[in-house]
């Protein structure tokens, strides 16, 4: 009877510390809650300090949930379930499966702790963390022998790792054999696909998902924009809201990137106005990816604008900005916004860095882009990269200094690549330098021998020396090695719609009609008669 009393009066205590622990709101106060359970003698209730492990969990403070943990004798199941929860929570993976290889030593004798479904979705999850393949197959082996196999979470968090793994068979396999699916079952795969390239597969799977969600969409979406296949990107993300879904600020950021490249500059501004509806223009990245939308599609102005009024910016704000101020050779601009950032205690980048090294070399300021290139590592510590030596050796080119570009090439600790050299092969036809360009091609020979530009640009200098033997060399090297240019490709949005054009392609329905009105400007331009003329719109019209 005392004994029964006594339980009793330790299960209303454990209540009662229950219902204080809810309400801990920082680990100071649980550290003085704690003081009172080891006073009431309670400090081995498994229960209790389960619960003590899921606010220490809360707070990111594993330390002392693990010095909570040691101290139990004989912890149940509840607790090692918090503290492998606690350790994948704050990603300290490795401490969260040696947990569970401790929980496994104890699953035989009187009192067994077997794994259970609370155990396993957070273990396959470590795996998944440290990117160990053949320990999550192991512990996928657990799962079955455990009998914890059709239980949804596990199974998703099984599909989680192999893809993470890039085994996308394995996922595949556990993805057929699962009894029930949900949205993270379809959503993980997809993104697996999505994740690696593979979007023909990602869209077949997408196809068969019944009841697709934002995320199935976004990943198809940024899918598209990953692999360059913008116009895919942007129909996907028209066919979203056909179909009654909202976009997100990710699916926003997702899509971005394609109006870009595709310069569907009014489908941006319709973006932009519905984010500003939306209340996303609060979120740095949404603003970050419309100011690049706007550089990209030659609306600065727009994209400084939004800039100004952003309350809040990060390095990218900066960056993307210098860099849409250099490429439409606004360089004063874009030095005096690195100055405002370096006011605002805003540490740059190689971005940075970049965009500033390019406005350099579209203005000439030789001085300025010397000077901004040894900052880089003197007062930055930024290793300068093979994109930073690239826009130093274009602006020593530009600049007519092709000696001093071509020393620096040699010294530079990376390989240089094909861009460094095709910008010295430029700059010697500009200044008529065919000694240093004949070095020039002979590396782009080596890193590019299938690029017609290479050869065009240097028959062009040739030309330009009125060196034919040297052109027809060129040419007849050209023909040897069946080699074409490669045709000229562009796009114009017209009604909302991309359409794109490539040099020498007549299968567009409305090909002849802009053949007509290029003659009749070219006709125009010449002044031809005006009654040929009127005739020509007729007959377009």
């Amino acid at each position: 009877m005392a004994g029964k009393l006594r339980a009793l009066k330790i299960r209303e205590m454990e209540d009662m510390f229950v219902s204080i622990l809810k309400n801990c709101p920082n680990m100071v106060e649980l550290k003085k809650i704690h003081a009172h359970i080891v006073k009431f003698s309670l400090s081995q209730s498994s229960f209790l300090v389960t619960k003590m492990v899921d606010v220490c969990n809360h707070h990111g403070e594993t330390e002392y949930a693990n010095l909570l943990f040691k101290r139990v004798v004989g912890p149940n199941s509840f607790l090692y379930n918090a503290m492998i929860r606690a350790y994948k929570h704050n990603r300290v993976y490795i401490l969260a499966i040696t947990v569970y290889k401790e929980m496994l030593g104890h699953c035989h004798g009187e009192n067994p702790i077997i794994p259970d479904k609370f155990t396993f979705p957070f273990v396959v999850k470590s795996c998944a963390g440290i990117m160990c393949y053949d320990l999550g197959k192991q512990v996928h082996g657990h799962v079955i022998k455990f009998g914890a196999k059709s239980i949804t979470v596990t199974e998703n968090s099984l599909v989680e790792m192999y893809v993470k793994c890039d085994k996308l068979d394995d996922a595949h396999r556990v993805f057929e054999e699962m009894t029930e699916r949900d949205a993270v079952s379809w959503n993980t795969l997809i993104s697996g696909h999505v994740r690696l390239g593979q979007m023909r597969r990602a869209r077949a799977i997408f196809e068969e998902m019944e009841n697709k969600t934002i995320f199935s969409w976004t990943a198809i979406i940024s899918g598209y924009a990953r692999i360059g296949s913008y116009a895919d990107a942007l129909e996907f993300f028209r066919k979203m809201q056909m179909v009654g879904i909202e976009p997100d600020e990710i699916s926003l950021v997702s899509v971005l990137p394609a109006c870009a490249q595709l310069g569907a500059l009014e489908l941006g501004k319709w973006i932009h106005i519905y984010a500003d509806k939306s209340g996303f223009l609060r979120n740095i990245c949404v603003c970050n990816a419309l100011i690049e939308m706007y550089a990209k599609c030659g609306s600065i102005d727009q994209g400084r604008s939004l800039f100004d009024q952003m309350n809040e910016r990060d390095v990218i704000s900066w960056s993307t900005m210098i860099v849409g101020l250099a490429n439409h050779g606004r360089a004063r601009d874009a030095i005096e916004l690195f100055e405002e950032m370096q006011e605002a205690k805003i540490e740059p980048n190689i971005i940075t860095f970049v965009g500033l090294l390019s406005a350099c070399a579209h203005a000439g300021l030789l001085n300025e882009g010397m000077r901004y290139f040894e900052s880089m590592k003197r007062d930055y510590n930024i290793e300068p990269g093979v994109e930073h030596y690239g826009c130093l050796v274009n602006l020593l080119g530009l600049s007519g200094r092709l000696d001093q570009a071509l020393q620096l090439i040699k010294k530079i600790p990376v390989k240089p690549d094909s861009a460094i050299w095709g910008s010295l092969l430029s700059s010697c036809r500009t200044h008529g330098n065919l000694g240093i360009a004949a070095t020039a091609m002979e590396r782009l020979i080596e890193l590019e021998p299938d690029d017609t530009g290479n050869y065009v640009l240097l028959s062009n200098l040739y030309a330009d020396l009125g060196r034919w033997d040297g052109v027809s060399r060129m040419r007849k090297l050209m023909r040897s090695k069946s080699m074409k240019k490669t045709p000229g490709c562009s796009s114009i949005e017209v009604d909302n719609v991309v359409q794109e054009f490539a040099s020498g392609d007549d299968t567009k329905p409305f090909s002849k009609a802009i053949h007509k009105v290029l003659k009749l400007l070219v006709m125009h331009h010449s002044r031809i008669d005006e009654d040929i003329i009127q005739f020509m719109i007729h007959d377009i019209s």
